[in-house]
């Protein structure tokens, strides 16, 4: 694995030259980070620190020893929904537990090189879950946002009905400071000298400095909630509980895996677009490990790639981990200087961004065109995974997202398998050349879910001689061969010849191995169609033999790493 510290190394990004660039752009990321480090925390049921520790360990462990030199880590919006639902359950040192066993996970994933794997999961699920997420953290702001009270309940739509039925009982104040915030996190898209000026710290200085002035009571602000800020990083820590804590955590530390995964993999593929870069998955998904294993030992929370910073990196000139590491320097700056400014922080303010971020995860327009112009299949199985996400469970969206989409392209597959008559001269298929010949030609690879079209075909045949064409055939798994085994001895049962044609060296082998070739009558394998006509004619002695002589000798050259591949 090519770790990032070590590929800037060899691109000579640690040279002097490409130090003011990266520092720039470490500084501006690490104060977008601020205030969205300690929204993420408060929305996933923790302390606003422990954000703050996650974006400085992971960010300095991610930009060393992740696999793409331009990734930015940290809290993102995507684990609250899951982080929430843990601590609810298992508390603060659960979840960090929980975090642990995550880091643990991935860096088991990078090892065993499956960061390819990860990459297959097809885009109308990660378009489903993300925009599901978005709708939840929307949702779960409501609360800060409006000055509302405690919301009870476990499930989406119990917390929903009774935000709507409690909106009337609104915190004027509160309500101002959110909207306010709202369009201040906004403004700088619109105002054109406000463009380098980062929304979310803008509303954060405006609505802070207001409170810190006026001092409204009724304002939930940091240090109203959670009490003023600690100056520094804690000392590492771990994080408690023994096996009997563990094995009920497996599931939660499954999911933060593979969600991290998932996250940390998407952003590193923004970024090579961006940057012209090419990560190492793999070491990607070990970098990523190793920063949510040393996270909750600080008192942190997990970790992942985050596409916007990556992308604020990246536009401010960042090309190396250099600016990686620098915003998180800028964060420890902040929190040794600053700490004590940040209890007159609103929540409603911190509500504010989310709802920014909610709606950027969301990709509200790239669901709403691929529902509109995507296949039929695919606009279910996003919508599905939508609604299974806000409504159920985030693990459960996933699966069955993918296990669906699984199924469609199996289907699909196997109405492309395409068994076929071939048209063959008159005096070869007519009864006066002797016994009636028929031919079907198999398109497509032979699989488990194709077995029904090959039975058909094979029962639909009543000729005295049938010859099965495997030369389109590029590949064959146990359950069509056994089916393929089935309907040969059904035929031969019949009183029908059957000659099989053009298997290439690796499906021979299969064939060889499965006992089929033996069950073949003299002359019954032969290289190609022509061959075969030939055969079913003249019936030459010792195909059989010769095919088995074939198969042994085609599996021999292809370990041997010949032109004649190994059979699989």
């Amino acid at each position: 694995m090519l770790f990032a510290a070590r590929e800037a190394l060899k691109a000579g990004l640690w040279s002097p030259r490409h130090w003011a660039g990266n520092i720039a752009a470490g500084v501006i990321v690490g104060v977008v980070a601020l205030p969205l480090a300690m929204a993420f925390a408060i929305a996933s049921g923790v302390k606003p620190e422990q954000g703050l520790y996650t974006a400085i360990v992971a960010g300095v462990v991610v930009s060393l020893f992740g696999g793409s030199r331009v990734q930015i880590a940290g809290p993102t919006g995507a684990f609250i929904v899951i982080l929430s639902g843990i601590v609810a359950e298992h508390g603060v040192a659960g979840l960090q537990l929980a975090t642990l066993m995550a880091g643990l996970m991935l860096c088991a994933f990078g090892l065993a090189r499956l960061g390819g794997v990860i990459r297959y999961i097809p885009l109308p699920v990660i378009l489903g879950f993300t925009a599901g997420i978005g709708i939840i953290i929307w949702v779960g702001q409501w609360q800060a946002f409006f000055g509302l009270p405690a919301v009870p309940g476990h499930f989406f739509h119990e917390k929903l009905w009774f935000l709507l039925r409690n909106l009337p009982r609104l915190d004027p104040v509160t309500t101002a400071f959110g909207f306010g915030s709202l369009a201040l996190v906004l403004l700088p898209r619109r105002v054109r000298i406000l463009q380098r000026v980062p929304g979310p710290l803008l509303a954060l200085v405006a609505a802070t400095v207001l409170q810190g002035v006026a001092q409204f009571p009724h304002l939930a602000t940091i240090g109203s909630t959670f009490g003023d800020l600690p100056r520094g990083l804690p000392l590492p820590h771990w994080p408690g509980g023994g096996l009997d804590r563990i094995v009920p955590l497996i599931g939660p530390a499954f999911t933060i895996a593979l969600l991290g995964a998932i996250e940390s993999l998407l952003s590193a593929v923004v970024a090579d677009g961006m940057a012209g870069t090419r990560h190492d998955s793999n070491a990607e998904l070990f970098g990523q490990g190793l920063a949510n294993v040393l996270s909750p030992l600080f008192g942190g929370i997990a970790a992942t790639g985050a596409i916007a910073r990556t992308a604020t990196s990246i536009r401010s000139g960042g090309t190396a981990p250099l600016a990686g590491v620098v915003h998180a320097v800028v964060l420890a700056l902040v929190l040794l200087a600053f700490a004590p400014l940040a209890r007159n922080i609103p929540l409603a303010t911190l509500a504010a961004i989310l709802f920014v971020v909610a709606w950027n995860m969301s990709e509200a327009h790239r669901v709403v065109r691929l529902v509109r112009h995507a296949p039929r299949a695919d606009a279910v199985i996003l919508c599905l995974t939508l609604l299974l996400t806000v409504f159920a469970d985030l693990v459960v969206a996933v699966n069955i997202g993918i296990v669906l989409s699984v199924l469609h392209f199996l289907r699909r597959m196997a109405s492309s398998v395409d068994v076929a008559p071939v048209t063959l001269p008159d005096a070869v298929s007519a009864p006066a050349a002797g016994p009636r010949v028929r031919a079907l030609r198999v398109r497509g690879p032979l699989f488990f879910a194709a077995v029904e079209s090959l039975r058909a075909a094979f029962r639909g045949e009543h000729a005295a001689v049938l010859i099965l064409c495997l030369e389109q055939a590029p590949f064959a798994d146990a359950t069509a061969l056994q089916a393929l085994d089935d309907e040969i001895a059904a035929a031969h049962g019949r009183g029908v010849r059957v000659i099989l044609c053009g298997a290439d060296p690796r499906i021979r082998a299969k064939l060889h191995r499965m006992g089929t070739l033996s069950r073949l009558g003299a002359g019954d394998f032969q290289p190609d169609l022509a061959a075969a006509l030939s055969a079913a004619q003249a019936g030459t002695p010792g195909g059989a033999e010769a095919a088995a002589e074939s198969a042994q000798d085609g599996a021999g050259r292809g370990a041997a790493g010949r032109t004649v591949p190994a059979p699989a």
